[in-house]
């Protein structure tokens, strides 16, 4: 291949991985929800696919999921919407609306590493925020990488990937508020959440809600939104494939939308289980799980790639964040799995703990051994001179 005609700065890149994992694993490492359609709702799903029309090409405008968006989530009606192939065609489409020369995207530290990855790909400056210590927002620094920077395009992801720790919505509001170009609230994990912006999107004028189907149950449909005012989304619409959708896709959306109290029993269910593993976890010594919104918890440990290691070693996949960012040292991510999955992920994290314990005491009890074996030395030592002078000493009498 004659890679003088490819870009230097692509050659240079890593694809992204995605793990091939025998079937008996426990996969843990992608915000995947666990859980499959019973059976009755598999075969209605089946018969609604089976009369999908896919010997013709997809429009999305008129499929009727725009329509089943807006009765299952609440948004304003004057909002628009514009469909992705998953929320990552939607975030590289929205970087590639603001690309001009000199142009800057912004967001925090550590971050979704697409936000990064598109600006560089698409020759925008990238200005990166440092979270604090907690993965709180720094909102001070923000507003002034604002002043500084006057960014086209800044990402927000609320609850944050990969901390899962909300921000506070006075702090968000500043900085929608603040900025001269676009705001990208991107609540991928939003279902998981308290609080969301999706029913004010568009108010302001340059505040757009991101969201998906994948965190929800439907990573397989690759199916994202993005929601906002007519003027951006129109603008967003121009750049967007004609047939970016699947009929398929698109089908399959739309009936998912029509059982949403699967989904809502689902959510519930990882909801609670996000409680309990936090509380588990945050029981086991140096151990701290960080306050998350999302279907995943990050949690700092000591030795976390040896921990990972011995989950891997037990079958279970989760993300290991040490080593990606200096904030994110000594951190894994665990998306939350059925509750059985869980409390094989707190076995082992417990068998780690453990391990970590019982090697602290070790070094402890081979230096008391070590300090008494030293003191029968000098003891025995002691002893043959004390002999020895005495010998010396009835020796010399002898004489």
């Amino acid at each position: 291949m004659p890679h003088s005609v490819i870009r230097a700065d692509i050659q240079k890149m890593t694809a992204y991985q995605v793990a091939d994992l025998p079937s008996d694993f426990i996969k843990l490492d992608a915000m995947e929800v666990p859980y499959q359609y019973p059976e009755h709702l598999q075969q209605a799903l089946a018969q609604q696919l089976a009369a999908a029309p896919i010997n013709r090409y997809p429009n999305p405008h008129t499929s009727g999921l725009q329509a089943a968006l807006r009765q299952a989530f609440a948004m304003p009606d004057t909002a628009q919407i514009v469909l992705g192939n998953g929320s990552d065609e939607l975030i590289q489409l929205l970087t590639l609306l603001v690309a001009q020369p000199q142009a800057t995207v912004l967001s925090v530290e550590p971050a979704f590493v697409m936000y990064r990855h598109n600006a560089a790909l698409l020759g925008l400056n990238y200005v990166g925020v440092p979270l604090r210590e907690d993965f709180t927002l720094d909102t001070a620094a923000m507003l002034q990488a604002i002043e500084t920077h006057n960014p086209a395009l800044i990402y927000l992801a609320y609850p944050n990937n990969p901390t899962g720790v909300p921000f506070a919505r006075a702090d968000v509001e500043q900085i929608i508020q603040a900025a001269q170009g676009i705001v990208v609230i991107d609540e991928a994990y939003g279902a998981f959440s308290d609080d969301s912006f999706l029913p004010q999107a568009g108010q302001p004028e340059n505040m757009v809600v991101l969201r998906t189907l994948s965190k929800i149950g439907f990573a397989g449909l690759r199916l994202g939104y993005a929601v906002g005012h007519a003027n951006i989304m129109n603008e967003l619409a121009k750049i967007t494939p004609p047939y970016n959708m699947n009929q398929l896709s698109l089908s399959a959306g739309k009936f998912a939308l029509q059982h949403m109290d699967w989904i809502d029993e689902k959510i519930a269910i990882l909801k609670q289980e996000r409680d309990k593993m936090t509380a588990e976890l945050n029981s086991l010594p140096e151990t701290h799980v960080f306050p998350s919104q999302a279907n995943f918890i990050t949690v700092r440990l000591p030795q976390a790639e040896t921990a990972f290691n011995l989950l891997k070693e037990n079958k279970i996949l989760v993300k290991k964040l040490h080593g990606s960012h200096a904030l994110l040292e000594n951190c894994l991510r665990l998306t939350l799995g059925t509750p059985e999955q869980n409390q094989q992920v707190l076995r082992v994290l417990q068998q780690h703990s453990d391990n970590i314990q019982a090697a602290k005491i070790q070094p402890t009890t081979t230096h008391s051994e070590s300090s008494h074996n030293q003191t029968w030395l000098w003891l025995m030592i002691a002893i043959v001179v004390i002999v020895f002078v005495l010998a010396f000493s009835f020796s010399g009498s002898l004489k």
